[in-house]
C-alpha cells in the first residue's frame, strides 16, 4: 500500500500543477499611448541660411540687395517669420511667401521711403496703424492671402492700389477710404463681406478709383455707394439676384463689368439695366436668365452662357431700329458694335436666327 501511495502522490501533484498553470492568466502587455497629434499640421520650415555678405552694409543678412537695383530688397520664400529691420534706401520691398505675423514698428523706423510691399501670403491678422502712419510715400500695398478680418486703418494717403484678396476681411470701419483720393484699384475679392458691411459712405474719398473687385464674397444685393468714376467692376460668384432700377446711370465711365455666377433673373432685371452708354464688356453668365437683356449699342462682348434661355428675338433685343440699315450703308456708327456673343450652355438650338445676325452685323464670333 505504501509503494502504490508513493507511486499515486507524484502524479497527483504534476495535475495540479498543471490545472493551475492553465489557469493563470499570461502577463499583460504595456500598452504605449499613441503620440499625441500637434495642434499645428506640422513645424513650420527652418529659414533658409543667411546669404553671402552684401555689398551693402545696411542689408539684411536674410534677404538679398542686389547690386545694380540698390532701392530693393528681396526677402521673398525664405520662411521668415519675422520682418527684419528695412535700411532707408529701399524703395521696393518683396516680403512674400513667408510666416510673418506682424509688422513690428521697430522694423519699419527707418523705412519712410518705401513706395512698395509685397507681403502676400503670409499669416498677417493685423497691421499696427502706426507702421502705415510712416510709410506716406507708399503707393502699392499687397497683403492677398493672408488672415486679416478687417481694413486696416491709416492706410497711407498716396496709395494707388492696395490688393486684399483672399483674406477674411468681413469689416470695414467708417472712413476707411476717407483720405485715399489717389487710389485707383481696390481688389476685396474672396473675403466674407455681406450686404451689413455696405453703405452710401463706404467707398467715400476714392473720387479716381478705376478698379473695384468685389467677387467670390457673400453680397445678396448690388453694393450701395460704389465709386461713380469706376472703369471695371467685378462682382462674380455672389448670391446677388436683382439689380435697383438706373442702378448704373450715374457711372458715365464704367466699361468693363462681370456678374458672372449669381442668381440673375428676368424679374430682378429692369429693362434698361445695362443700356450703359460706354459699357464694351459684360459678363452675365451661369445665371438664371430666359431672355436676352437689353444692351447699348456700344457694347462690344457679351458672355451670357449657362443661363436659362430659351429663345431669341433679334429684332427685340436690337438697340437700333432694323429698318435704319436695311440699305448697304459704309457709315458703321449707327450699327450696334457687338463682336463676340456667347450664349452655350442655354436650351437654343440651331440655327442662329436671322434677324440677329442682321442685326448685329459686326459679329466675328457666336457661341451658339
Amino acid at each position: 500500500m505504501k509503494v502504490i501511495a508513493s507511486l499515486i502522490f507524484p502524479l497527483i501533484l504534476v495535475l495540479l500543477c498543471e490545472v493551475n498553470g492553465q489557469r493563470r492568466k499570461p502577463p499583460r502587455k504595456r500598452v504605449t499611448p499613441p503620440p499625441v497629434e500637434p495642434v499645428e499640421p506640422t513645424d513650420l520650415p527652418p529659414p533658409l541660411p543667411p546669404g553671402p555678405p552684401s555689398i551693402f552694409p545696411d542689408c539684411p543678412r536674410e534677404c538679398f540687395c542686389p547690386p545694380d537695383f540698390p532701392s530693393a530688397l528681396y526677402c521673398d520664400s525664405r520662411n521668415l517669420r519675422k520682418v527684419p529691420i528695412i535700411p532707408y534706401r529701399i524703395h521696393y520691398l518683396y516680403l512674400q511667401n513667408n510666416f510673418i505675423e506682424e509688422l513690428p514698428e521697430e522694423s519699419f523706423k527707418n523705412a519712410t521711403e518705401l513706395r512698395w510691399i509685397n507681403l502676400d501670403n503670409n499669416r498677417i491678422k493685423k497691421v499696427d496703424k502706426r507702421v502705415l502712419d510712416k510709410l506716406e510715400t507708399l503707393v502699392f500695398l499687397y497683403m492677398e492671402k493672408n488672415h486679416l478680418k478687417e481694413i486696416p486703418s491709416n492706410l497711407p494717403p498716396n496709395l494707388e492700389q492696395l490688393r486684399l484678396s483672399r483674406n477674411r476681411i468681413s469689416k470695414i470701419a467708417s472712413g476707411a477710404f476717407n483720405k485715399l483720393e489717389h487710389l485707383i484699384l481696390l481688389d476685396l475679392h474672396n473675403n466674407e463681406l455681406n450686404d451689413a458691411v455696405f453703405n452710401k459712405n463706404t467707398f467715400k474719398g476714392l473720387k479716381n478709383l478705376m478698379q473695384l473687385n468685389l467677387a467670390r464674397n457673400i453680397l445678396r444685393k448690388m453694393p450701395p455707394g460704389i465709386p461713380t468714376a469706376v472703369h471695371q467692376l467685378f462682382l462674380d460668384k455672389n448670391n446677388i439676384t436683382d439689380i435697383p432700377n438706373d442702378y448704373f446711370k450715374d457711372f458715365p465711365n464704367l466699361a468693363f463689368l462681370r456678374l458672372n455666377y449669381n442668381g440673375l433673373t428676368d424679374k430682378g432685371l429692369p429693362k434698361n439695366s445695362f443700356n450703359i452708354t460706354n459699357l464694351l464688356v459684360l459678363h452675365l453668365a451661369h445665371n438664371k436668365l430666359s431672355n436676352i437683356p437689353y444692351i447699348s449699342s456700344k457694347l462690344e462682348h457679351l458672355y451670357l452662357n449657362d443661363n436659362s434661355i430659351e429663345t431669341i428675338n433679334g429684332t427685340e433685343i436690337c438697340p437700333t431700329s432694323l429698318f435704319t440699315f436695311q440699305e448697304p450703308s459704309s457709315d458703321l456708327d449707327n450699327v450696334p458694335h457687338l463682336r463676340y456673343l456667347r450664349l452655350d450652355g442655354n436650351h437654343l438650338k440651331p440655327p442662329i436666327p436671322l434677324d440677329l445676325m442682321m442685326c448685329f452685323r459686326l459679329l466675328q464670333s457666336v457661341i451658339f
